[in-house]
C-alpha cells in the first residue's frame, strides 16, 4: 500500500558549534575552541550547497517549518540568518507564515541578537535554561547562571511573542521541591511554551564516564506530578511526553516529528527522512565532524550515509513517535505516512491495549496514563520480531 496523502515536509538546519561541551550532552555539539570564531561564512555555503544536493528528492513540496537547532544556532549572526532563509526561499516554496524556530542558550553571547533573528525572519525561539539554580546549572556544567538565563528569557520577549524554555529535572542533587520551583519561576516570564526533560545519562558522555548521583525514580515521578498540576493550572496544554503548550502554541516543527512526517536535515550530523514517490522510505546522515563536513561539502559531497527503511523499521519508527502523543493518533495516521497496509500495526497494538498502555476506538489511538509512564515499554512492543531493549528518545522544542 502506498501513501495516500501528501506527507508534511519541514527542513531542520544543525549549526554544531556551542561555546562548551556540557556533560550530559549526546547532541553533535562542538566546543569552539578559545578566542575563535565560528567559520560562518564557509558553514552557511555549505548549507545552501546541501540543500540544493537534497532538492531533487522533494521537488514541488512546500515545507512547513524551519528548525536551526545545535549546538548553539544563536551563534550565528543575525545577517548570517537572513541570508541563509533568503537562499532557502529562492530554492524551496515555504508555507506563507512558516514557524521558524532558533535555538539559543543564556550566556552564549547572542542575547544582543534576538532583534536581529526577528528581523531575519526568525519567528520562535527557544531558549535553553534547564534550570535558575545556579548550583544545579554548575553541576550540568552550563555556562551561565540563573541571573543571566532571566536577563535572556526578558530580551527574547521584547523581540518574540513565541518563546519556549527548555528545562530539566532529575538534576544531580535535586530535591524535589528544587525543580517544581524552576517551573514556577519559568511561569512568571509568560512564555508561550515550556519543555520539561527528564535528564537521562547517556552513552558516549562525560556523566557516562564518571555517572552523578541522580534523585530516586520515585522523587522525579512526584515531582513530574507536581509540575504536570502547576502547568495545567497555569492554562498549559501538556500534549507530548515533555511538551506543554498554552493554546495555539504547540510547536509545529516537533509535531511533524511525532506524526511521522518528512524532514531535510542539513548541516553537519543532520539526519533526513524523506518519504518516496512510489512509497517507501528513505533516511539519510550527513558527515557529522563540522571539519569533514566542510571538507566533504567543498567537493559537493554531503551525504555520509542512506538507507531505505525496512517495512518491520518503519512500523517500530512510527510507534516510536507518534505515541509521546498525549491525545495519540487517528488510526489512518499510520497508513499514510508508511504506506503499509494497517494491519502491520496490529500485533502492537492488541498486546499494547492487553497491558493497559495502549486506548483505541475507530477515531482515536492513545497511550493510556500507564502507557505514557512506561513509555518505552508501549514503544518497545512495535520492535522488530527478535529485537528487544528500551529504545532511546530525544527532541527539542
Amino acid at each position: 500500500m502506498v501513501a495516500t496523502s501528501p506527507v508534511p515536509l519541514s527542513l531542520y538546519i544543525h549549526i554544531p558549534w556551542c561555546i562548551r561541551k556540557c556533560p550530559y550532552c549526546d547532541f553533535n555539539s562542538h566546543a569552539v575552541p578559545a578566542g575563535e570564531a565560528i567559520p560562518e561564512d564557509a558553514y552557511l555555503d555549505a548549507l545552501i550547497g546541501d540543500l540544493e544536493s537534497a532538492l531533487p528528492a522533494v521537488w514541488g513540496r512546500t515545507v512547513r517549518s524551519v528548525f536551526f537547532g545545535g549546538g548553539t544556532p544563536g551563534l550565528l549572526s543575525g545577517a548570517g540568518v537572513a541570508r541563509l532563509l533568503a537562499e532557502i526561499r529562492a530554492r524551496i516554496m515555504v508555507e506563507p507564515g512558516c514557524e521558524i524556530t532558533l535555538e539559543t542558550n543564556p550566556g552564549a553571547l547572542e542575547e544582543g541578537r534576538y532583534a536581529a533573528f526577528r528581523d531575519a525572519g526568525v519567528n520562535r525561539l527557544s531558549i535553553g535554561v534547564q534550570s535558575f539554580d545556579d548550583a544545579s546549572l554548575r553541576r550540568l556544567g552550563r555556562v551561565h547562571d540563573g541571573a543571566q538565563a532571566e536577563r535572556a528569557i526578558e530580551s527574547a520577549l521584547r523581540s518574540f511573542d513565541n518563546v519556549n524554555l527548555d528545562l530539566m529535572i532529575g538534576l544531580p542533587g535535586q530535591a524535589e521541591t528544587a525543580a517544581q520551583r524552576d517551573v514556577a519561576r519559568a511561569l512568571g516570564f509568560g512564555t508561550t511554551h515550556l519543555s520539561v526533560y527528564q535528564l537521562t545519562i547517556e552513552a558516549n558522555t562525560v556523566f557516562a564516564k564518571f555517572p552523578p548521583p541522580l534523585p530516586e525514580e520515585d522523587v522525579v515521578a512526584r515531582a513530574q506530578e507536581a509540575i504536570d498540576g502547576l502547568l495545567a493550572q497555569a492554562g498549559f496544554d501538556h500534549y507530548e511526553v515533555s511538551a506543554y503548550a498554552r493554546p495555539g502554541r504547540r510547536c509545529r516543527h516537533n509535531g511533524n516529528y511525532w506524526t511521522f512526517g518528512d524532514y531535510l536535515g542539513i548541516g553537519a550530523g543532520a539526519h533526513a527522512k524523506i518519504t518516496l514517490p512510489g512509497g517507501g522510505v528513505v533516511r539519510e546522515e550527513r558527515f557529522r565532524a563540522p571539519d569533514s563536513y566542510l571538507r566533504n561539502a567543498a567537493q559537493g559531497r554531503f551525504v555520509s550515509q542512506q538507507r531505505v527503511v525496512a517495512a518491520d523499521d518503519l512500523v517500530f519508527e512510527f510507534a516510536l513517535n507518534a505515541f509521546r502523543l498525549r491525545d495519540g493518533f487517528a488510526p489512518a495516521l499510520f497508513p499514510e505516512r508508511t504506506g503499509l497496509d494497517a494491519t502491520k500495526f496490529e500485533p502492537g497494538l492488541r498486546e499494547g491495549v492487553r497491558r493497559g498502555l495502549i486506548a483505541r476506538d475507530p477515531e482515536r489511538i492513545a497511550p493510556t496514563g500507564l502507557g505514557m509512564r512506561f513509555l518505552n515499554d508501549l514503544q518497545a512492543l512495535f520492535l522488530p520480531a527478535g529485537e528487544d531493549g528500551a529504545p532511546q528518545t530525544a527532541s527539542g522544542s
